[in-house]
């Protein structure tokens, strides 16, 4: 059932410039407030529990703070050869994942949570299988000089210069490059509200 109450605002609980992006192409302009949620406290689990468990504790961490708000948390990364995948903390560790990643498939797991002005929470995982173009050292080299890889869950942007090394995905185009549009359009309805009620 679709709320008549005033919408309320739309908070990003993330420093994801690509999150934000996807936001506002979508029409919801977020108010980004970053969480400094310490990722390193959660254990390395299944990859669909990492995600949301990272998700709702960057969502958790911020919605105290606005109490008329949606909260959305979301945190990804790469499944690779059954071995999970954050951002590589080096241009050496960003090779080396490339070099493993070229010509092979892996699985993006993306986290969703989003909390209501009534501190309803929803927690949903979406996964798109991304398969990697077989490149060579020169192109890693010269992509991971460009500094986008360490920037990204996985080691690769799909909306930046890494989309000419991915050769075909399967599933949410927008779950490659931070959030899942149609699963976050889900969680609103869930929740009472149309998407178009942000625009």
């Amino acid at each position: 059932m679709v709320t008549d109450s005033p919408r309320p605002q739309f908070v990003l609980a993330s420093a994801s410039k690509a999150r934000r992006l996807l936001l506002q192409a979508a029409g919801i302009h977020p108010f980004v407030c970053v969480s400094d949620f310490d990722e390193s406290q959660v254990p390395i689990s299944a990859p669909g529990e990492y995600v949301t468990t990272l998700a709702m504790g960057k969502a958790a961490r911020v919605a105290p703070r606005f109490a008329h708000a949606l909260v959305l948390g979301c945190d990804s990364v790469l499944v690779l050869a059954g071995q999970i995948h954050g951002k590589p903390a080096t241009p050496a560790e960003a090779i080396a994942r490339w070099q493993a990643m070229r010509g092979q498939t892996g699985d993006l797991y993306t986290g969703h949570v989003l909390i209501s002005p009534q501190s309803v929470t929803l927690s949903r995982c979406a996964v798109t299988r991304v398969h990697f173009a077989d490149v060579d050292d020169a192109t890693i080299e010269a992509y991971v000089d460009s500094g986008e890889p360490l920037a990204c869950a996985g080691a690769f942007a799909i909306d930046g210069k890494g989309g000419v090394l991915v050769e075909k995905i399967e599933g949410c185009h927008t779950n490659v490059i931070g959030l899942s549009l149609p699963v976050l359009r889900s969680m609103l309805e869930q929740l009472g509200y149309r998407i178009s009620d942000f625009w």
